[in-house]
């Protein structure tokens, strides 16, 4: 296992060892959910704002994990500036809300997606669920695709899901 080692100290003194996922190199098993963001061109804008929030490692762990992904297309319909503006190390907080308003702890496939159904996202809020003519979307966010990954599922979606403010 070539992933990192990091030892902390915890308040009774002992070592505890924490292993992250995120440097490891598997061209065999299926890719992780950032791993299957960073081989989609349509997400480039997604990877960039994972890496901006740190949260690459978080994701790449064992989950399981459902992320909604946004395409660049989705990011592109944001207000001018927008995504430059959160990019920035002092927007870092309202990044990883955004960021964990797309991540459900748990797969949820899209046949298990029923319309009206409530989620609790990672940031701590709700997303709604609604599937009109068997397509669902989160929060009026159409799922136009979906990539199992090794450690939960991404949905590609064509909005950008806002957490309430």
């Amino acid at each position: 296992n070539s992933g990192t080692e990091t030892k902390t100290d915890t308040s009774a003194g002992q070592a505890v060892e924490t292993h992250s996922q995120a440097g490891v190199q598997d061209t065999t098993s299926q890719p992780n959910v950032v791993q299957v963001a960073i081989k989609s061109p349509d997400h480039t804008t997604l990877v960039e704002a994972v890496k901006a929030a740190d949260l690459v490692n978080a994701l790449s762990n064992a989950g399981p994990f459902t992320v909604f992904a946004p395409t660049n297309a989705a990011f592109e319909k944001l207000s001018k500036g927008t995504v430059e503006g959160l990019l920035k190390p002092e927007k870092k907080d309202a990044l990883t809300d955004i960021l964990q308003y797309h991540v459900y702890v748990g797969v949820l496939q899209t046949s298990q997606l029923q319309n009206g159904q409530i989620i609790g996202m990672v940031n701590g809020q709700n997303a709604t669920i609604k599937v009109v003519d068997g397509k669902p979307t989160i929060n009026g966010a159409n799922i136009i695709a979906s990539i199992p990954a090794s450690n939960g599922i991404v949905h590609v979606i064509d909005n950008v899901i806002q957490p309430a403010q």
